[in-house]
């Protein structure tokens, strides 16, 4: 009686632990079900038209056949994926439904098409599409040529620190991907993106107009969803999630000349009152290089004495090996190559300033969001490239050259002519 005692005790032990383990494994597909619905199904990649193109109709979907195969974990992720990224005619943006008569009330008022394409009466002119095959194939040699070198070239994608990432804003109403580059109209390329991707609203409707993105919204980075905020929205998908992205949407990014790029950029952040500026760099170069044990406190207090960083100050700054040692450099004066990753990442059109207009025309209309949003016109200042001589010319022959080395990769990816007027004096 004692040994059959010990068989039921046994046998119900038993049966318990099958029941929690059943329970258990339903409360995890539980858990899965509900966060896939709270967290993925509204963020990943739901094109909600917003320049609808013609009106095609599509063949209804071929059943898939039945299978008792289990698929791979992230063989299901594409799978899910990829039926909201695939677009219907192969265009950046997403076509609108078929036009049929015994749809229900119900799914005509589900769709309601926003504006139409513009209609374009001439192609593309064939130089500016040969301009950006030539910038696109120049960074792929660039890139395959071993000899320029220079940090992270040679490194995958999966390799780049996630902080490094934060510089990718992506779009997935429209699947855009923008690398934006500090001094380089970015701020306007950033006011287009917020109307595009419709983050803005005013009175509950999205703002339309770039130039009413008040200017501290531009840089707010809650405006903006970039690649290094993937990981707290998706965790452990969330380089899987990159990759695809990647590989469906349009990557674009805007550059200019290396050297005019940090004259814009003393000239923004040091030649005027900016207090930021001044507190974290300003009065560290000119402890350093200007003769300034003790600098006043506030930049108002400098600037009313006529004291600032010169912009010689400011290339030594770049130079001194005590710079980067502290901390990398500002988005300001970094390097193109480390803010977008151009050997990691094939981007589909590359911008420069010196084209701004044509090339932002042309951009807008590929992403066919040219009749949603127009590149603002800037009537600023803009920092010329023929003043490069009188802006170094009091900083030693031997420093630019060094200050060339420093900027060189971007000069050879970008198609920047090496400034031998400025290098060999």
């Amino acid at each position: 009686s004692e040994l059959s005692l010990k068989q039921t005790v046994t046998m119900g032990t038993s049966r318990m632990f099958r029941i929690f383990v059943v329970l258990g494994s339903a409360f995890m597909i539980l858990l899965i079900i509900i966060y896939w619905d709270d967290v993925s199904v509204p963020h990943l990649y739901l094109h909600t038209p917003v320049s609808p193109g013609p009106k095609v109709a599509h063949p209804p979907p071929k059943p898939r056949p039945h299978t008792s195969r289990t698929p791979s974990f992230l063989s299901d992720i594409d799978a899910f994926v990829n039926q909201f990224l695939e677009p219907g005619t192969g265009e950046p943006t997403d076509t609108a439904p078929a036009d049929t008569g015994n749809q229900s009330e119900k799914a005509e008022e589900r769709y309601v098409p926003r504006r139409e394409w513009k209609i374009h009466l001439s192609p593309v002119a064939a130089e500016l599409r040969e301009r950006q095959e030539q910038r696109r194939r120049l960074l792929q040699e660039v890139c395959a040529n071993e000899s320029v070198a220079f940090p992270g070239k040679n490194r995958s994608f999966d390799e780049i620190p996630n902080k490094e990432l934060d510089h990718l804003i992506v779009d997935d109403r429209h699947g855009i991907i923008y690398c934006y580059v500090p001094k380089v109209a970015c701020s306007n390329w950033k006011r287009i993106m917020i109307v595009l991707s419709e983050s803005l609203l005013t009175d509950g409707v999205p703002q339309r107009d770039p130039l009413a993105v008040p200017r501290e919204l531009v840089h707010n980075t809650s405006m903006h969803f970039t690649f290094s905020k993937f990981w707290k929205r998706y965790a452990k998908l969330a380089r899987h999630l990159m990759k695809v992205k990647l590989k469906k949407y349009t990557k674009f990014l805007f550059v200019r000349d290396p050297f005019v790029r940090l004259i814009s950029a003393y000239r923004n952040k040091f030649e005027m009152p900016n207090e930021d500026f001044y507190r974290r760099f300003g009065q560290l170069m000119l402890r350093r290089y200007g003769n300034q044990p003790t600098p006043p406190a506030s930049v108002d207090k400098a600037f009313s004495l006529g004291i600032h960083p010169s912009f010689s100050h400011f290339i030594q700054y770049l130079l001194d090996p005590q710079t980067e040692k502290a901390m990398p450099f500002n988005e300001h004066w970094r390097q193109v190559y480390r803010l977008c990753h151009p050997c990691q990442i094939q981007y589909d059109f590359v911008g420069h300033l010196e084209t701004a207009e044509e090339d932002a025309e042309h951009l807008l209309r590929l992403l066919r969001v040219d009749n949603v949003v127009e590149f603002p016109t800037s009537g600023r200042n803009l920092t010329s490239s023929s003043w490069e001589a009188d802006w170094f010319s009091m900083v030693p022959a031997e420093t630019r050259r060094e200050l060339y080395k420093l900027y060189e990769p971007d000069f050879r990816l970008f198609g920047y002519d090496r400034p031998d007027s400025l290098l060999n004096e």
